[in-house]
């Protein structure tokens, strides 16, 4: 699994040719509050259940709040099979004081 930063995850969004799944892992009412767009919300808890109508080759950013979350669901894809994982360090937290300082924080 790599981790990437804000600003490392921004300029890797900018810059791709293909369109990572965007896996938001934090409850609904976090997701509720602020997300990133075309961002697909499966919370923490929900993943086992569900993990296996995602594309396990397909690149897959995992985000939650601060990024701790998302770096435990990572390495559970990982075991899974998922050959494209990326963890946004420091999460949405990081992304809203670094990126987009206009997102709702909590």
């Amino acid at each position: 699994m790599r981790e990437f930063d804000a600003q490392q995850l921004e300029h890797h969004l900018k810059n791709t040719d293909s369109c990572p799944l965007l896996l938001d892992v934090r409850q609904d009412w976090e997701y509720d509050i602020c997300r990133l767009e075309d961002s697909l919300l499966i919370p923490m808890a929900q993943i086992p259940a569900e993990f296996n109508e995602l594309d396990k080759d397909r690149e897959t950013v995992v985000i939650c709040h601060h990024g701790i979350r998302s770096r435990q669901v990572g390495y559970y894809l990982e075991q899974a099979g998922f050959t494209n994982v990326i963890n946004l360090n420091g999460g949405l937290d990081a992304w809203a004081r670094i990126i987009d300082k206009n997102m709702a924080t909590y």
